[in-house]
């Protein structure tokens, strides 16, 4: 059964059995060298050291040399690391299993040379299933030495280490970084972690608080006695990141902190504090603490001055961030920091600054390293730079070194030409005799093959000409031209083609001189305003029957003819009614709409 869970319990029963028939023989007889044996195991296998190795010193005597490497365990696990190896190296045989433990104590005591030696002889003289095991074993130990003092460079491959498990991969990669070998070292993490995933396909814990459970199994006890200083480090720093990505804010600073307080020269606590500063919006605080370790720690400020700069170019401060990285000393005349400071004091339009970074580049090359691939690489950019942004006076010694290292640069030459022109004509003059010649340049190019080619645009083509077209003209012959007939323009309507046109007729109204405006003061005729039927007060004056050469008032429908009722005299009070316009000829009356009543249905 491959269950841990049934394995685990099938052990402690067979523990229990065991136990129980040791006592049962040990109560006959005490002094049974095989019952006290199965008891010191058993006891060793349920993890009850302390009491195992009381009953091997209570009964040294009987037991003799039975049982040195039960002992030496016991005393490795309790960590009592000096202890078992003093058992260790007085044992009066040293077998394959002895040697196992002796490695493993070693490698505690970070004696890396004397443990590889160990484990070197085990895997050349052992044949048994746990070869593999070893092979992990003497990859970390390598891993190991990488650390304190280089390795050589195919050390895995002459001791024969495959990279058939991840462990293995893992362990190569490490010593690949002591080396300095990063990219080798990149390589062989994707490739342990293709290896771990295949190896760990059944496992289903791959989140954030799967992991957190399994950080706890590190809380266990004795778990720090069977891990190196370094990886209880690296649990720890864990634990803080764990905090952090889970947002325990105050969790993630207490870890951090007490980790400083230990290491206080390591950066990684202080860029965990950073991080979680960051996440909380406070750029500047986080810059004001990485500013205090650089000042406190300047050897190794340098990856603490580029998250600074990092910090500044999130909080927009360009140059500031220029000023941090210009500050390490390790990285300034790299060509990547180089071109980084260039482009940034460029986005700022500091032309000045980013011919200052070229200037110190080339000033440090041009020391430590004349004539390089770099050295010129840096010229050939600092000139164009200079020609890109108009400063081709500042760009002519720049020039005339590339020119003296390669005098057939027909295109450097030809900048230079150019800088000098607005310098001094006659240098410019004396240097166009080293241009070729016309014909040299030509190169023979077909013109109207290059006109036709697949990627040519804008070539204008000649119209293709007609058969016939440029004959000879018999004499006599007169070339015939179509006159075209000029057609009369329309004239607008209601024009009178008598009279003179306004000569600002194609000017807008408001333009015209003799636009006066819209007359303002006069309101208009209050006529049809109001009840209906009714007019103004005004209207009065516009009733011709007040007049008295106003005709008499039009008899009304059905009244007769010539009658009238309206006094003498002319005057009446009584309104006529409102005449309407006639309908239009077959068009149909509207009706009115009137109010709505309340609490009524419309309607017309």
């Amino acid at each position: 059964v491959k269950s841990g869970k049934i394995v685990s319990c099938r052990v402690s029963a067979c523990v229990c059995v065991c136990v129980f028939s040791s006592f049962t023989v040990l109560h006959e007889n005490r002094d049974d060298v095989t019952a006290l044996h199965c008891k010191i195991v058993c006891l060793t296998q349920n993890g009850s050291f302390k009491e195992a190795l009381n009953v091997m010193n209570t009964h040294s005597k009987v037991l003799g040399s039975e049982v040195v490497f039960e002992k030496a365990y016991c005393e490795y696990r309790l960590n009592r690391v000096e202890s078992s190896l003093k058992t260790i190296e007085a044992a009066a045989e040293q077998t394959d299993k002895l040697k196992e433990l002796y490695g493993q104590v070693l490698y505690r005591l970070e004696r890396y040379s004397e443990c590889k030696s160990v484990y070197t002889d085990l895997i050349r003289n052992s044949q048994d299933e746990y070869e593999e095991e070893r092979k992990t074993n003497l990859a970390a130990v390598l891993a190991a030495m990488s650390q304190c003092f280089p390795v050589w460079t195919n050390v895995f491959e002459d001791l024969g280490l495959p990279d058939s498990t991840y462990e293995l991969c893992y362990n190569t990669a490490c010593a690949l970084i002591g080396q300095g070998q990063l990219t080798e070292a990149f390589n062989k993490l994707q490739q342990a972690e293709e290896l771990c995933r295949v190896s760990l396909a059944d496992d289903s814990d791959q989140n954030v608080f799967d992991s957190k459970k399994k950080v706890k199994l590190t809380n266990a006890e004795g778990v720090e006695y069977k891990l190196a200083r370094k990886q209880l480090q690296a649990i720890d720093l864990n634990k803080a990141l764990l905090a952090m990505y889970t947002n325990q804010a105050d969790q993630c600073r207490k870890l951090s902190s007490n980790l400083q307080s230990q290491n206080p020269g390591q950066p990684r606590p202080v860029l965990i504090q950073v991080a979680q500063l960051c996440r909380e919006k406070q750029h500047s605080r986080a810059i004001e603490l990485l500013q205090e370790f650089s000042d406190q720690h300047p050897e190794r400020a340098s990856g603490i001055k580029l998250v600074m700069a990092q910090l500044y170019l999130v909080q927009g401060h360009v140059t500031k961030a220029c000023d941090v990285l210009r500050s390490i000393e390790e990285f300034k005349h790299k060509l990547g920091m180089i071109s980084a400071l260039v482009t940034m004091y460029s986005h700022e339009e500091d032309i000045d600054g980013a011919i200052d970074v070229f200037k110190q580049a080339i000033e440090h090359y041009q020391s430590q390293q004349p004539g390089s691939a770099a050295h010129l690489a840096l010229v050939r950019e600092a000139a164009n730079f200079k020609l890109k942004y108009g400063r081709k006076k500042e760009a002519i010694s720049d020039l005339e070194q590339l020119w003296k290292q390669n005098t057939n640069d027909i295109h450097t030459l030809a900048q230079l030409i150019s800088a000098y022109s607005l310098v001094d004509t006659d240098k410019a003059k004396s240097l166009s005799k080293h241009l070729p010649s016309a014909d040299a340049m030509s190169f023979n190019v077909d013109v109207d093959e290059l006109e036709n080619s697949h990627g040519a645009t804008n070539v204008r083509k000649k119209a293709a000409k007609v058969p016939g077209e440029n004959l000879p003209k018999e004499q006599g012959q007169v070339d015939i031209k179509k006159k075209r007939k000029k057609k009369k323009g329309k004239l607008p309507k209601n024009c009178d083609p008598k009279a003179t046109p306004d000569p600002e007729r194609w000017l807008t109204m408001r333009e015209r001189s003799y636009y006066r405006g819209k007359k303002k003061g006069k309101k208009k005729e209050q006529i049809g305003k109001g009840t209906q039927g009714a007019t103004a007060g005004a209207s009065a004056e516009l009733d011709a029957s007040k007049t008295a050469s106003s005709p008499p008032n039009s008899p009304r429908p059905g009244s007769a003819s010539g009658s009238s009722s309206a006094p003498a005299g002319g005057s009446s009070n009584v309104v006529p009614p409102r005449q309407q316009k006639p309908a239009a000829s077959g068009a149909t009356r509207k009706k009115v709409p009137q109010k709505k009543k309340k609490g009524g249905k419309g309607g017309w």
